[in-house]
């Protein structure tokens, strides 16, 4: 009789498992068909399991007027922290049930494709993104090295040229790495910058109070970075801002320079915001990158970086070669005046040696797919290089495993940034970016209409809203520009922040509930708790004299007017029963 480790016991000569095989293989011919195997030819059971996964998902999709969520119910369906007390099956299921579990989880969950979701920067990706990025799953192509990505390491490599060539560099020079996020692109700025400025510290750590430098407005991603790296959050240096701009004061970034430069201490990196989130603001980078080349490092150190947070910002520059003139696609003059001024802000990102860009964001792609891209491949790839791997092999010209951070590296995010920038192209960017300025710009005239409601940010160039309303009656400018401008106003603005809150706690609620008004469900919008401050708050000492604000965020192909008509709607009837409840 055959040992039961015996292969005979189990396979027959054509590789089928025997029917009297033991328990273990009998596991294994049922999960053989639960594995895509497309060299089996025929129809592979995974494009029959997604046809159907898609199929299911569909149904959550609501009605023409349904809520702007998935599903029926927008009810949480666990408690915390009870939840995590899971444990695993002890036999197998079948697809059918886990595919369905997995459906179940995205109820309730907000309807991107809904063009009443508006909350926040996140688009709807495009098809071509979504496939591409679906791809690797299948062959799981790990972009560490040439060996196990092959021709898929293309998509990255080709991205990085185009995008390079977009932002003024040579392509051939410069490179370009797919990361986890735009606070990966910081990360990966940060430790270049480190290894450039700090010689030894790769192989002795960071020794040195080196300094980074950043504008009050940039991410809070610097906090990750610095902590992570070991530099240390003390040595973010905050650099304030134009009250009236927002960007980068870079007065007080050269007395910063100058003071460290006469103290002998180095300068890290310096960080440019190319488009913060809510107020689309653009440092002044043409004039950082001048002021740092006047203050270098002192002797012994490298020359500081200058990294370009443009995870916000980047796609503007796609108007580089746009004829404002003729305006070949027809934009409104409101919407070509801002889109210059965004263009004129963003030209002179090519002087940085470094840029984040998230196409998650403003390239209309799925989560993650950002990328940390660089001027000068050989010397960020030569001082990041760390030495051989005896199990990985250099079988084709490009092996970014000497020099990233992630050894596993999915071809997701390079695949989806690539195919949007060839399937969309520069007129289809162009198009999506106009389009969606348009309806803000509308948005923004309904605000303007209202007597009870203002701007809270008129010269905000991005694809948010941000406004507030006031009880009946008010005259919602006159009493803005108080708040703003006048400290004997403080109080009145911060009873004003407490029912922009309100009020934006309500539409939440209610587009949780599924509440309707005019027979049409209350849009997904959001609200910001201090955007910038006010006037006579300048240096920020008072924690509680900044803005509020409601904000509309129509990233969505499908807004239109009349969404946004709906928007104006819900917000006065969100107010109007705030007011009753506050009597």
């Amino acid at each position: 009789m055959a040992n039961n480790n015996d292969a005979s016991n189990v396979w027959d000569n054509d590789g089928k498992i025997l029917g009297n095989a033991p328990r273990w293989a009998a596991y294994r011919r049922q999960l053989n068909n639960e594995f895509p195997a497309p060299f089996r030819g025929g129809t592979d059971s995974l494009a029959a399991s997604m046809k159907k996964a898609v199929e299911m998902i569909d149904r959550l999709r609501p009605e023409a007027d349904g809520p702007a969520f998935l599903g029926k119910s927008s009810k949480l369906t666990y408690s915390y922290p009870e939840v995590k007390n899971a444990r695993i099956p002890q036999k197998s299921d079948t697809l059918d049930n886990v595919i369905s579990d997995c459906v179940g989880l995205f109820e309730g969950m907000p309807d991107v494709s809904s063009p009443l979701t508006m909350s926040n920067v996140w688009p709807q990706p495009n098809n071509a993104s979504i496939i591409a990025s679906m791809l690797p799953l299948i062959f799981a192509p790990n972009i560490i090295e040439g060996e196990y990505a092959w021709n898929v390491h293309k998509a990255e490599l080709e991205s990085g040229g185009m995008l390079a060539d977009l932002f003024g560099w040579e392509s051939d020079k410069a490179g370009a790495i797919y990361t986890y996020g735009g606070s990966g692109c910081w990360f990966y700025s940060l430790k270049y910058a480190l290894s450039r400025v700090l010689p030894g510290s790769r192989e002795k750590g960071v020794r040195t109070d080196a300094k980074v430098l950043v504008s009050a407005q940039a991410h809070y991603c610097r906090q990750n970075a610095t902590d992570w790296s070991g530099l240390g959050m003390d040595n973010v240096i905050v650099i304030p801002t134009d009250p009236e701009t927002n960007q980068m004061d870079v007065n007080a970034l050269e007395n910063v320079l100058r003071d460290l430069s006469e103290k002998k201490i180095p300068v890290v990196e310096v960080v440019c915001t190319m488009g913060t989130t809510d107020a689309s603001v653009f440092d002044p980078i043409a004039d950082v990158r001048r002021v740092m080349d006047k203050y270098p490092n002192p002797a012994g150190y490298g020359k500081a970086l200058l990294y370009a947070d443009a995870v916000c910002g980047w796609s503007w520059q796609v108007f580089k070669n746009y004829d404002f003139e003729t305006n070949p696609l027809g934009f409104s003059q409101s919407a070509l005046g801002v889109i210059k001024k965004n263009y004129e802000q963003i030209k002179g990102i090519h002087l940085a040696d470094a840029v984040g860009i998230d196409f998650h964001k403003f390239g209309f792609s799925p989560y993650i797919s950002s990328c940390f891209l660089y001027r000068d491949a050989a010397e960020f790839e030569n001082i990041m290089r760390r030495g051989s791997y005896a199990y990985l092999q250099e079988v084709t010209p490009y092996n970014p495993m000497y020099y990233t951070l992630e050894v596993s590296r999915s071809a997701a995010g390079s695949l989806a940034g690539w195919a949007t920038l060839k399937y969309l192209g520069i007129e289809g960017l162009q198009s999506v970016l106009g389009g969606i300025l348009e309806v803000r710009l509308y948005m923004d005239s309904l605000v303007e209409r209202q007597t009870e409601m203002v701007v809270a940010d008129p010269d905000d160039t991005g694809f948010i809203t941000l406004f507030r309303v006031y009880p009946k009656g008010t005259d919602a400018r006159r009493q803005f520009a108080k708040e703003l401008s006048d400290r004997e106003y403080r109080a009145d603005l911060i009873a004003g922040n407490k029912f922009q809150q309100a009020v934006g706690e309500k539409m939440f609620q209610w587009y949780l509930e599924g509440h309707k008004i005019n027979g049409k469900p209350t849009p997904h919008i959001a609200y910001s708790t201090g955007f910038r401050t006010a006037s006579w708050n300048e240096d920020g000492s008072d924690a509680e004299g900044t803005v509020y604000a409601l904000k509309t965020y129509p990233m969505n192909v499908y807004n239109n007017p009349s969404v946004m008509d709906h928007v104006i709607t819900c917000v006065l009837a969100a107010r109007d029963e705030v007011e009753n409840e506050m009597k």
